[in-house]
């Protein structure tokens, strides 16, 4: 069962009110390249899911407004978990997205660095575009020791790595801008993550890249260590 443990507090979580939250809900059909990498986003995610043995049960989490929920109801007889930190991201999904959709949605408000649900939870913790937000290892390591907790399985996540051009172009802009004492951006060399993946007690099963010389986007999927 889940303990009590110290959930780091990130910045930015509290900003998602109704308003923020419906924004967010366009954010990725907002132009035609936006359109296009949305398309790619799914077709890992599919891939990911397949690669992970196409799990009976899965936890989307974090699931801001649902921008997943098609593919994973994709496989039928699928018990799909969501939740978020915010409950206005929760709300949003589940009244913009269509009814055949969030009908199989089982939503319920959580941080995912202490979630509110049994040990072994769920055959796969499906937590896509949150990684690289956290820049301290620590936090790293926090979710990614809840996440070894909920799942009995397999964990599918993705976070920004080094190794590509737009790592090389950010690191560069990086140095050329004023130090600031907010950041909530992060991009994580591979060894350092994959390390951490290694101290949280998971093997890595594959990676995929959504494009293996340009982007800085790489999603994992990792298997519980017995």
């Amino acid at each position: 069962m889940t303990t009590a443990k110290s959930a780091p507090q990130l910045e930015f979580s509290g900003k998602y009110n109704n308003e923020h939250a419906k924004q967010y809900l366009l954010k990725h059909d907002n132009g035609l390249w936006r359109r296009l990498s949305n398309l790619r986003d799914h077709q890992i995610a599919r891939k990911a899911l397949s690669i992970a043995g196409n799990p009976k049960t899965v936890l989307d989490a974090p699931c801001g407004t649902g921008r997943f929920w098609d593919v994973l109801v994709e496989q039928p007889g699928r018990i799909v978990h969501a939740c978020d930190y915010s409950q206005n991201m929760i709300d949003v999904g589940m009244a913009s997205r269509p009814k055949e959709i969030t009908q199989r949605i089982r939503a319920f408000q959580a941080s995912v660095f202490d979630m509110p649900v049994e040990d072994n939870f769920v055959e796969c913790v499906f937590c896509i575009r949150f990684v690289h937000h956290l820049g301290e290892n620590q936090d790293r390591l926090t979710l990614l020791r809840e996440l070894h907790r909920v799942t009995s399985d397999t964990v599918i996540l993705s976070l920004w790595v080094d190794g590509s051009i737009k790592a090389w172009s950010r690191k560069r802009l990086e140095k050329k801008r004023k130090a600031r004492s907010y950041q909530n951006r992060f991009v994580i060399p591979k060894k350092t993550i994959e390390h951490e993946f290694d101290q949280c007690g998971f093997d890595m099963v594959a990676h995929l890249d959504f494009s293996r010389t340009l982007s800085m986007w790489r999603t994992y999927v990792l298997r519980k260590r017995a």
